[in-house]
């Protein structure tokens, strides 16, 4: 959500992108059976963008593949107020009881349920913090940082990311044993 205190010319060429890229692309994402998820926010979305993603996002609603997911209008901290909303009007109605709350119940109220949490987080542009960007979803995730911009990560950067993490073990907030 941040992101559109970004120059006018910068968001609408986004959106461009979007418009012109999601009709083209649809039938070739269902022949390669890859499902398209969009998170975030879609108020504040143009009717015609809105309206591209979501026939994608039915259109491979089926697929089983590789899960292509954007982050589009998206806040981690809107995403877990939205959550915890959702989850208090559960309470509310009497469908939900409070002490049977669990990291589980707030997973299956994001954006990303559904969705594994991501293995890996890549940050280019050299940034070393997270930019309210799936709080909630990478607390185990390990953290590669290129200098490179996003425009110049290419096939050779993510292969480089892939290395490094495959160097990585993983311990999920468990210490090294000795």
């Amino acid at each position: 959500m941040e992101n559109w205190k970004r120059p006018a010319e910068e968001v609408g060429a986004l959106m461009s992108l979007l418009l012109e890229y999601l009709p083209q692309e649809r039938d070739e994402l269902v022949e390669k059976n890859v499902r398209f998820q969009v998170i975030g926010a879609r108020d504040g979305l143009d009717d015609d963008v809105v309206r591209e993603i979501e026939l994608t996002e039915q259109a491979t609603r089926g697929c089983t593949g590789l899960h292509l997911v954007l982050a589009i209008n998206y806040s981690s901290r809107h995403e877990i107020t939205h959550a915890a909303r959702r989850i208090a009007e559960s309470v509310r109605r009497g469908e939900l009881d409070v002490d049977s709350i669990t990291e589980d119940t707030v997973s299956a109220h994001l954006y990303t349920d559904g969705i594994p949490d991501p293995d890996l987080l890549i940050r280019t542009s050299g940034e070393h913090r997270v930019s309210n960007y799936l709080l909630w979803q990478i607390s185990y995730s390990e953290i590669h940082v290129t200098d490179l911009f996003w425009p110049d990560f290419d096939p050779a950067a993510l292969r480089e990311a892939i290395r490094d993490y495959a160097g990585r073990q993983r311990r999920y907030g468990a210490v090294e044993a000795d």
